[in-house]
C-alpha cells in the first residue's frame, strides 16, 4: 500500500517521464508546484519506490524512470482522463459530424482520426468481422485462366475479387470446390472463415476434389482479402518518432505484426466491454512487449459490434487515450445506430 506522498510522487515522475522521454530525478520533482517536498524527501521515497518496483533505475543515471508496475498502478489508481485541446476538439466534431455512407468508410476513417489526434498507431476492427457471416460464395469464371470470386455476407453486402484460374482445371473441379464451401461456410462468422477452412474443410475438399492444393489457394487469396478489408490501421509509423524505439530491429518487429492481420486481429479483439489497458508484458504478442495497448468496444444493445484502439510506448499519454477511446466509442455507437437499427 503506497503513501499519499509516495502516490503524489510516483504521479509526477510518470508525467514527467512521458512527456520528456528522459529519467526524472529528485530536484526537478521538487520544483513542482504541486508537489512541495524537498529533495531529499523525494529521494528517500524515489528509493522505497524503487525497491518496491514502482520504478527503475536505468544504467548510472541519477533519475528513476517508472517500470510496468509502475504504469499499472498509475492507470489504476492515479490517473485522470485529459481534455482534447480546441484544434483536436474541432477535428474530432468533424469527423462525427460527416455523413458516410458505408460502414467500412466510417471505420476507415475512425482508424486515421484516432492516429492523428493520439500521434500513436491506430486499429480499428469493423462491426461485420464480429458479427456478419458468409451467406453464399461464388466462383465465375470469365476465360480459360481467370475467374471472379463473389462473396455475399448476411447483411447482403457484396464484394468481388478476380483471381487466376491454374492451368488444366475443369470448371467441374471449380464448381465441386464451390458447393463444399457452401455446404460447409454458410452461417460462419467471417471472423472463423479462415480457421475454419484449415481446420474442417482442407481435408473434406482433398477427399473430393482433383488438384486441391491449387484450388485452396484461390480461396485462400480471397478470404485473405476479405478479412484485410475489415481491419484498419491509422499511423503505423507513428512508432518510428518516438525516441525509446531508435533500435531498428526492434521497431521492424513491431512493423512486421503491423502487416499480419490475423494477429493484429487476435491481439485487440475482446468481448469485455469498456477500456482495456494492457501494459508492456500483459501483452500476448512478443513484438509489443515494450509497448501499451488501450482498447475499447463499441456495442449496442450489449452486443459487441467492434473494437478501437491504440498502440503506442509504456511512456504513454495514457490520461489522453483512455480518455479519447472512452468518448469515441460511445460516439461511434450511435452513429452505428443507422446501420443496426
Amino acid at each position: 500500500m503506497l503513501t499519499e506522498r509516495q502516490k503524489m510522487i510516483l504521479s509526477a515522475i510518470i508525467d514527467d517521464y512521458i512527456r520528456s522521454a528522459e529519467p526524472v530525478g529528485s530536484r526537478s520533482i521538487s520544483k513542482r508546484e504541486d508537489v512541495g517536498f524537498s529533495p531529499a524527501t523525494i529521494r528517500n521515497e524515489m528509493s522505497d519506490l524503487e525497491e518496491m518496483g514502482y520504478l527503475e533505475q536505468p544504467h548510472t543515471s541519477a533519475g528513476r524512470i517508472p517500470s510496468h508496475k509502475g504504469y499499472r498502478y498509475y492507470v489504476d489508481h492515479l490517473i485522470k482522463p485529459d481534455f482534447l485541446s480546441n484544434r483536436e476538439l474541432e477535428v474530432y466534431k468533424h469527423f462525427f459530424a460527416e455523413k458516410i455512407q458505408e460502414i467500412e468508410g466510417v471505420v476507415q476513417q475512425a482508424a486515421v482520426i484516432l492516429s492523428s489526434l493520439t500521434n500513436y498507431t491506430s486499429i480499428v476492427l469493423g462491426p461485420e468481422i464480429f458479427t456478419t457471416s458468409l451467406r453464399h460464395l461464388q466462383l465465375l469464371p470469365l476465360d480459360k485462366e481467370s475467374a471472379v470470386a463473389i462473396i455475399v455476407t448476411s447483411t447482403g453486402h457484396v464484394e468481388n475479387k478476380t483471381v487466376s484460374i491454374p492451368p488444366g482445371v475443369p470448371m467441374s473441379e471449380i464448381e465441386k470446390m464451390v458447393a463444399i464451401l457452401n455446404d460447409k461456410l454458410k452461417g460462419v462468422p467471417l471472423l472463423q472463415l479462415k480457421s475454419k477452412l484449415y481446420s474442417e474443410i482442407s481435408e473434406e475438399l482433398k477427399k473430393h476434389v482433383s488438384r486441391y492444393e491449387s484450388l485452396f489457394q484461390i480461396i485462400q487469396n480471397v478470404l485473405d482479402q476479405r478479412e484485410i478489408q475489415r481491419v484498419f490501421l491509422g499511423g503505423t509509423t507513428n512508432i518510428l518518432s518516438q525516441p525509446e524505439f531508435k533500435d531498428v530491429e526492434k521497431v521492424k518487429t513491431i512493423l512486421d505484426l503491423f502487416d499480419e492481420t490475423e494477429k493484429m486481429v487476435k491481439l485487440v479483439s475482446s468481448n469485455k466491454q469498456g477500456i482495456q489497458v494492457r501494459i508492456g508484458t500483459e501483452n500476448s504478442m512478443e513484438a509489443i512487449n515494450n509497448c501499451s495497448l488501450i482498447t475499447a468496444t463499441y456495442s449496442i444493445d450489449g452486443m459487441v459490434l467492434g473494437t478501437v484502439g491504440v498502440i503506442g510506448p509504456t511512456r504513454m499519454e495514457y490520461g489522453k487515450v483512455i480518455g479519447l477511446l472512452d468518448r469515441f466509442s460511445r460516439d461511434l455507437e450511435l452513429m452505428m445506430r443507422r446501420w443496426y437499427k
